[in-house]
């Protein structure tokens, strides 16, 4: 017979297996979050009754706001002239493969004004030129 008293073992609860699996969790959500990018250049973009598509990674982004005044990837251009907005296309696009040309173009911007840029990208070789606009609402 027996009579000596049973160790009770403590039971341990090891948690690094659940503190890698949350690290895992975090870094996933934080990779694949999109951010939504908010421009500090006020200008009411035109509105068309399309979905919005996402855009590519390689575009150059040139804005032109109410008082025409012309912005390559946020950056203000001394002015309006073709070789000025030529060298800022020029300068934004050498470290991208082909990339797209998204223009923000202000509802009040002259017609003029977006022909330009238009005319500077063909020059340049860009072929992909898109127009960002907001969704129309079904009234």
């Amino acid at each position: 017979m027996n009579l000596r008293p049973q160790r009770k073992e403590e039971i341990e609860v090891n948690i690094t297996p659940l503190i890698d699996i949350v690290f895992l969790l975090l870094i996933f959500f934080m990779v694949s979050t999109t951010f939504e990018r908010h421009s500090e250049i006020k200008i009411t973009l035109p509105k068309a009754s399309e979905d919005q598509v996402e855009t590519e990674s390689d575009v150059v982004t040139v804005t032109i706001d109410a008082n025409e005044l012309i912005y390559v990837d946020d950056r203000p251009l001394a002015n309006s002239r073709l070789t000025t907005i030529r060298e800022a296309i020029r300068s934004s696009m050498q470290v991208l493969d082909e990339p797209a040309v998204v223009i923000n173009a202000d509802a009040g911007t002259s017609h003029q004004s977006v022909i330009r840029i238009m005319d500077v990208a063909r020059q340049l070789g860009l072929v992909k030129i898109t127009f960002a606009t907001e969704v129309l609402e079904e009234e």
